[in-house]
């Protein structure tokens, strides 16, 4: 029930029909008695700065959600900015500060990283492999490099965005060993795919797959199928696997707490959410 005294959460992005928020974090407000819903908000580009603005002039405004096509556009409007976000050079979530001022976060790698911890995947002193510099796999990369790992290793097709990525994570984390140009998963303790790879059946393999230690977590971005071709090579390997959704899932407390509303676990949100309607 939204009645007036109801916090808005703006789900801001173009198009919205394929938007899963609304159909997660409400009925979680709805059971738990969080007076907050969100509401997808369809902006063009070309109109996102002043939307972004406006909403947070708003009195009951909680916090925005960014996606596709603001992320990268989000890093440049708000006011202050974790590492995260200066890393990876895009931001999904907003808040306004009590003294007014735009604070931006990034919560995609934290979601990946809180999965593995669940998993009992040991971060400190971990070595990484993160295969796509992309959006998602800059967000990965940054989020393994604060959670303290020793060595990421990261790959792309296009080599100078590695090396790009390599240089901000150096600048932000000196004490993580950060390497670029290979993608052999040999030796590693996680091993994630960060790109579109597995969207399709006919989609290669990201990697080896028979380079992968049996005692490795193995992640996955694409949400399309849980169980890519990449996921299955790996559990036939002995490894322990993370699916696409786990991710999304995950970030979702990470989320909670950004914006200061009662969290909870991605099983439970899990349990509650809509997604078949």
């Amino acid at each position: 029930m939204i009645r007036g005294t109801t916090g808005l959460i703006a789900h801001i992005g173009y198009p919205t029909h394929t938007f899963k928020s609304p159909l997660i974090y409400n009925p979680y407000f709805e059971r738990t008695g969080i007076d907050a819903v969100v509401v997808p908000m369809g902006c063009r580009p070309d109109h996102y700065p002043a939307l972004l603005t406006s909403v947070f002039h708003l009195t009951n405004i909680v916090g925005a959600l960014i996606t596709m096509p603001h992320k990268v556009t989000t890093a440049g409007l708000v006011d202050e900015c974790s590492a995260a976000v200066r890393i990876a050079g895009a931001c999904n979530a907003v808040r306004r500060s009590p003294d007014g001022r735009l604070v931006g976060e990034l919560f995609d790698g934290e979601g990946f990283v809180r999965g593995a911890r669940r998993k009992g995947a040991r971060l400190a002193g971990a070595s990484a492999l993160v295969v796509g510099a992309g959006g998602v796999g800059s967000a990965i990369a940054a989020s393994l490099a604060g959670a303290e790992v020793g060595a990421l290793r990261l790959f792309d097709t296009a080599p100078r965005a590695a090396e790009s990525l390599a240089e901000r994570l150096r600048a932000h984390h000196p004490a993580v060993e950060v390497t670029t140009g290979s993608r052999d998963p040999a030796g590693c303790d996680i091993v994630v795919n960060a790109t579109p790879l597995g969207m399709r059946e006919d989609d290669p393999l990201p990697l080896d797959t028979t380079r992968l230690s049996p005692q490795a977590l193995v992640g996955e971005v694409v949400l399309k199928d849980e169980m890519t071709p990449f996921l299955r090579a790996a559990a036939s390997r002995g490894c322990r696997i993370q699916v696409g959704t786990d991710m999304l899932f995950e970030q979702i407390p990470a989320y909670l707490e950004f914006f200061g509303l009662a969290t909870t676990t991605a099983e439970r949100l899990r349990e509650l959410a809509r997604l078949e309607t």
